[in-house]
């Protein structure tokens, strides 16, 4: 098997481990003696959905079920009962503001009787734009900009998200009240903290607008003067996880990055491969990360040391990257081309990164393939590595090269998988 079937194969895996269709049924939820409201959002929802429809459908028959969720554009699934949406990620557009409502109306109105469940997949945040009063959302287009612009963890990105809106930070869950909710979670956060998946619509955690304002500060944030205005006012504070409103509430995490990448090295086991786990919450800066990383495998490479030849190191989480200009890529793509300058010449050493949902940044690949010859074709290209990665622009170095990643949308999202290959 060459390398770039064998890192698919590895990203085929940890994408199956994560697949609702197989996970769904264990954690579904009993039938409540009301009704049963189904809404969520992210870049899995739809496929979450679904699977739920069919578990449902095989364990309680033909009792109703209802309710709508959103998905990113072209990440649809059909359903026969539950309504899919589609908007834009990861900038919020009108198509998601619609959404909002829509799931804030589907759970209004509802009684002791009732059940909501709640599909929640990463990148939900960017799909639930519900700006509060004096806000706008062009007043939240720019704060989700500035965030992601920003190389701030997903932690105070949510954080902040949280408390400038009106559908995140539990309030879905507290505009069903006094119907019980049950969340089924995909997780794409470092730790699991299913509060911070997709900035929690229905689970509180108790970070403060204080806690948000400090996170502006620390991160020097541009926001708009009405979130600001927002924030600074106690019509921010978001629910508390002790609030009666969510007594009875049900929240179990059913797919994760831990694993997925479980799955990834079993799968090079079975290839023949020793596999090894770094972790499975990395965060930080992408370019950075990329050094740590790169600094091991050439140990390997070189010394046979700490792990013994052949083995693929993996991990997992999510980095950030601090955008200085305008270029194409992610934070896959731009870690590959960080580590693929710093492997430049090393004999041995192959790398690949990607997304489990497909898509790396805006464009159309999960991420891309690099090794000890990036560097030098880009040279024979006229093309300077370096630049490219000064530029943001990781994603025009591997597309002029060929070696770019394009899987589609994978129905599901648990975070990055990196996986370098000694040789």
């Amino acid at each position: 098997m060459d390398d770039r079937k064998f890192f698919e194969a590895l990203f085929r895996a940890a994408v199956d481990a994560a697949d609702p269709a197989a996970t769904i049924e264990a954690h579904l939820p009993e039938k409540p003696r009301g009704r049963t409201i189904v809404v969520g959002a992210g870049k899995g929802s739809a496929q979450m959905a679904q699977a739920f429809e069919r578990a449902w459908r095989k364990r309680h028959g033909d009792a109703p079920i209802e309710g709508v969720v959103v998905t990113r554009y072209g990440f649809g699934a059909p359903c026969d009962e539950i309504e899919i949406i589609e908007a834009s990620h990861p900038v919020p557009d009108a198509a998601g503001l619609v959404a909002s409502k829509r799931l804030l109306d589907a759970v209004s109105g509802l009684s002791a009787d009732d059940l909501v469940v709640a599909l929640i997949s990463g990148g939900g945040s960017a799909l639930l734009p519900s700006p509060p009063e004096g806000m706008t959302i062009e007043d939240e287009i720019a704060v989700n900009k500035a965030l992601l612009a920003s190389g701030a963890p997903i932690s105070a990105m949510n954080a902040i998200r949280k408390h400038l809106s009106t559908i995140k930070g539990g309030r879905l869950a507290a505009a069903a009240h006094p119907a019980r909710v049950h969340s089924l979670i995909v997780s794409d956060i470092p730790g699991d903290n299913p509060a911070f998946v997709a900035s929690g619509p229905t689970i509180a955690d108790a970070t403060s607008r204080e806690d948000a304002l400090r996170f502006v500060e620390r991160y020097r944030l541009d926001l708009p003067a009405a979130a600001m205005k927002h924030l600074r006012s106690e019509a921010a504070a978001a629910p508390q996880p002790n609030d009666a409103v969510f007594k009875g509430h049900a929240v179990e995490v059913i797919a994760s990055a831990g694993v997925s990448l479980q799955a990834a090295a079993d799968a090079a086991r079975m290839a023949g491969v020793e596999a090894f786990i770094l972790s499975d919450a990395i965060e930080g800066e992408a370019r950075e990360v990329a050094h740590v990383h790169s600094a091991l495998a050439k140990h390997v490479a070189l010394r046979n040391q700490p792990f013994a030849k052949p083995v693929v190191i993996l991990s997992g989480g999510e980095t950030t990257v601090t955008v200085r200009h305008k270029g194409k890529g992610g934070r896959n793509t731009e870690f590959l081309l960080s580590l693929a300058i710093d492997i430049e010449g090393t004999e041995g050493i192959s790398a690949f990164a990607a997304d489990t949902d497909g898509i790396d940044g805006s464009e159309d690949n999960a991420g891309a393939f690099a090794d000890g010859t990036t560097v030098e074709r880009l040279h024979e290209k006229g093309l300077d590595a370096a630049a490219f990665l000064n530029g943001n622009d990781a994603w025009t170095a591997f597309s002029a090269l060929g070696d770019l990643f394009v899987p589609g949308p994978t129905g599901t999202n648990v975070n990055d998988l990196r996986a370098i290959l000694v040789r």
